[in-house]
């Protein structure tokens, strides 16, 4: 005897909070699932009918009603086909983040989810209980067990769910992108479906949530470890699964799309990072500062390809210290990403500051504050611009820069959004290139030439800074993997170099408590991933 189960993965971008229009985007995908593509079961992902994270809008009593108005208007126009939705389910003082089982206008089964993580970037132990139980549902003569997401990564839950009676489990997820990430989940997931012997359908979260960026990529496998569908990564798709099941055995036909390069990866996520936060938070546009150097030349190039040219404004602000090759670089960048391009000098803007300061400051041109006020003087031009056009600075600052504080606090830190800020500066060179070889958007002497702040004459970044080179392999050890200087010197590098850079990394945290969001792209990334206080007088240097 043969049955046959049409599924499909619904990897689509729901905003949180916007409760309304996830129920009317749920309810649109049914209708199309069902009328255009015939599917018998739509998988939805984790907490898709509030967007993920809620965070401590779970706490809100007015939220969790309009949770449950929302999933009752779903469960009763779902008809003609089953679907599987997360949701926040309220019981008394309790929260699960739960997924329910719809059908012909009932909730035929309710999940729980079992493994709450509280790390890295999660924090659902503060909102949510476990869940103790598997759910296995008869879709049309299939069993369907159901999971979600950190479940997947204990592989005793698919076990157990297999041992319950399912054939395939449904895994539901809200898996924020990093490097490394989807080989990561395929791992998790191939483990889970060897050890319960089962497939296993992975169905992820598209989207940008603040720092977060989710790249849907769902896919599944069999117990062989083996691919048996992908859908595109950083695309809404409603991908198609068919299960065939005969004399209980289960087979697959779907289609499985290729993988990207890493630099497309990331590159499509700072898109859909940038695009989510200016269109969910309902900005008009960007404002970029465009200084001719190779931060800015990205950060523009990102904005054009996320928002389209005409929502973007760049502004060369040039001082008395800018060459004149980086404003011609800035020009010939607008002009060739067709942008709106102004230049505005800073020159009497600074000298009206220095004049005020003088008699409080008689040595003003003596260290950093005179520079520190080029800098501040771009920010306030900047935020004018952007309160005028109710358009969002996007800062262009790099993770290097933002590690060892090489940033001006109120100056090039301005902004309130920012792409490359878990990009470390080899990267930005990598995705300049990758990005050229699609179409020339960023001049070559941008890439060529050695990175300058251009607040002092004949600055480089080398005058202060190692070489990037250098700089970013220490940083990815210090910052990421929590090794301490001497382990780090022992891996080939100059203890003394190791050692200033680990103190420049300790004592600017107070700058980046204060600096914007920006997408997170690392296994660690500066904000709610890396969590150091600001007084502390903690030191692995002390022997």
């Amino acid at each position: 005897m043969s049955s046959g189960l049409k599924i499909g993965l619904a990897q689509h971008n729901f905003c949180v909070g916007d409760l309304k229009e996830n129920k009317k985007k749920i309810l649109e995908l049914v209708k199309v699932g069902i009328n255009e593509l015939g599917v018998e079961l739509i998988v939805f992902p984790e907490l898709a009918l509030t967007g993920y994270p809620p965070e401590d809008l779970l706490l809100r009593p007015e939220f969790g009603r309009l949770v449950k108005s929302s999933l009752d208007e779903i469960t009763d126009q779902t008809k003609g086909c089953s679907i599987i939705v997360g949701y926040p389910e309220y019981v008394g003082s309790q929260i699960f983040n739960s997924a329910a089982v719809i059908s012909n206008g009932s909730i035929t089964a309710n999940y729980r989810k079992r493994e709450l993580p509280n790390y890295a970037v999660f924090d659902e132990k503060r909102y949510f209980t476990p869940g103790g139980h598997p759910t296995v549902v008869e879709i049309k003569g299939v069993n369907i067990g159901i999971s979600i997401c950190e479940d997947i990564w204990v592989p005793r839950n698919a076990v157990e769910t297999a041992k319950a009676g399912a054939e395939v489990i449904c895994n539901i997820n809200a898996s924020p992108y990093h490097l490394g990430k989807l080989e990561e989940r395929r791992e998790a997931v191939s483990r889970a479906s060897s050890q319960s012997k089962i497939p296993i359908l992975y169905i992820n979260l598209l989207g940008g949530q603040d720092e977060l960026v989710f790249d849907g990529s769902s896919f599944g496998v069999n117990p062989q470890g083996e691919i048996i569908a992908r859908a595109p990564a950083f695309e809404e798709a409603l991908h198609l699964v068919d299960i065939k099941k005969a004399d209980h055995s289960i087979s697959t036909e779907s289609a499985i799309c290729s993988l990207p390069s890493e630099e497309e990866l990331v590159y499509q996520a700072l898109i859909l990072g940038i695009r989510d936060y200016v269109e969910k938070n309902r900005f008009e546009g960007c404002v970029i500062g465009l200084s001719g150097g190779i931060d800015s030349a990205l950060t523009l190039a990102l904005a054009v390809d996320a928002l389209g040219k005409e929502k973007v404004r760049a502004i060369s602000m040039p001082s008395d210290y800018t060459a004149s090759m980086s404003i011609d670089d800035a020009r010939e960048e607008a002009s060739l990403l067709g942008c709106d391009f102004h230049i505005l000098p800073i020159q009497k803007t600074v000298s009206t500051f220095c004049e005020t300061l003088s008699e409080l400051l008689p040595n003003l041109d003596q260290g950093v504050t005179k520079q520190n006020i080029q800098a501040r003087a771009r920010g306030v031009l900047l935020m004018a611009c952007s309160n005028a056009s109710n358009s969002i600075v996007l800062a262009t600052g790099n993770k290097s820069e933002m590690a060892v504080g090489y940033a001006t606090l109120y100056g090039d830190m301005a902004g309130g959004f920012a792409p490359l800020k878990d990009i470390p500066k080899t990267l930005v060179y990598r995705l300049s290139n990758f990005r050229n070889q699609k179409s020339y958007i960023i001049p070559k002497r941008v890439i060529n030439r050695e990175p300058t702040a251009e607040l002092a004459p004949d600055q480089k970044d080398s005058d202060n800074l190692p070489p990037y080179n250098v700089l970013d392999p220490i940083l990815e050890r210090y910052i990421e993997r929590d090794m301490n200087p001497f382990e780090i010197s022992e891996a080939g590098f100059d203890l003394n170099t190791v050692t200033e850079v680990s103190k420049l990394v300790d004592r600017n945290e107070y700058k980046r408590r204060q600096a914007a969001p920006g997408v997170r792209i690392t296994k660690r990334a500066f904000g709610r991933d890396r969590r150091f206080p600001i007084t502390s007088r903690y030191s692995e240097l002390k022997s």
